[in-house]
């Protein structure tokens, strides 16, 4: 027994006539006569009583009937999410999030992508930067988003953005009545800088900058994550250099600044990051919908 002997048996027991059935089926008649006699011969009872007016259905035809039925939709389905998930349009994506980019631009990646590819499962992860190379190495994620990035045997990237920095301050700091702020103006302040773990990173940047501006910053804080970072600012503890994404974090007692008299390197990145070697059609879409939602981005910074 093979699929068209169920799609055959299936058209002659809904139009009980095997005229109308072949017309359905465009083939002739004597053919599909003969495809059905196959089919009783082979499950060795009848399925039809042959009457002038057609076909109908024996008790046993009308349980066999509703079993091809069954197993005609399984194979169906299957044959359809099988051509979906060749389609990237089915699935799951294991993702890595780390740092401020879940804030703001991620999501609205994530949403827009939800959107066009509703049957994809997404399942997030908190990994930092060393633990998503790791787990993309391992095949444990599909991929990540990280920033300051170099390259790795193994692994590409695509940029989705690049950020102007600002500045995180107290609003009880005198500085924070200015509408604009140097770094060279910060050297006598404790910074809070984040995140500790893999280097290089963001910490490198921030103490580049201000190498770069005449003065090595005093550091009150190493924390692991922008959140807890801006918490230390409200509570006092130093200003924070940050991406134009955290500004979102509207904490009590925090404003946000736009640093000036920045070197053009000083912009920050966003990246998604994956295996080179991964061609599955889920990642293509994803890439594919990156690559769409860097269209939209507003190009209002200078990093744009």
């Amino acid at each position: 027994m093979d699929l068209r002997h169920l799609k055959y048996f299936i058209a002659v027991a809904e139009e009980q006539n095997i005229g109308r059935a072949a017309a359905r089926l465009h083939m002739s008649q004597p053919p599909l006569t003969r495809q059905i006699q196959q089919l009783e011969d082979e499950l060795g009872v009848q399925l039809f009583i042959r009457t002038p007016r057609g076909m109908e259905l024996t008790s046993t035809g009308k349980l066999f009937l509703e079993e091809a039925r069954n197993i005609y939709s399984i194979i169906e389905q299957a044959m359809e999410r099988t051509q979906l998930a060749g389609q990237g349009k089915l699935g799951r994506l294991d993702i890595a999030t780390f740092g401020s980019g879940i804030l703001d631009t991620i999501p609205k990646l994530l949403l827009a992508f939800r959107k066009n590819y509703p049957d994809v499962k997404i399942v997030l992860h908190t990994m930092n930067k060393n633990e998503q190379i790791e787990a993309l190495l391992q095949r444990r994620i599909s991929l990540g988003f990280n920033r300051m990035l170099t390259p790795i045997p193994g692994i590409s990237s695509e940029l989705i953005s690049s950020e102007s920095l600002l500045l995180a301050i107290n609003e009880n700091n005198p500085l924070s009545k200015e509408p604009e702020i140097t770094l060279h103006s910060l050297t006598d302040h404790p910074f809070i800088l984040f995140p500790t773990g893999g280097r290089p990173s963001f910490i490198d940047k921030v103490v580049g900058l201000c190498q770069q501006a005449g003065f090595t910053p005093q550091v009150s804080q190493e924390v692991e994550d922008v959140v807890t970072a801006i918490s230390l600012v409200a509570s006092g503890f130093g200003v924070c250099v940050v991406s134009e994404t955290t500004s979102v974090l509207a904490l009590p007692g925090v404003v946000y600044r736009p640093l000036r008299r920045l070197p053009e390197e000083a912009c920050i990145d966003l990246s998604c990051i994956f295996r080179s070697d991964d061609r599955s059609p889920l990642l293509a879409a994803f890439l594919g919908e990156i690559r769409i939602f860097k269209k939209t981005l507003k190009k209002t910074s200078p990093c744009g």
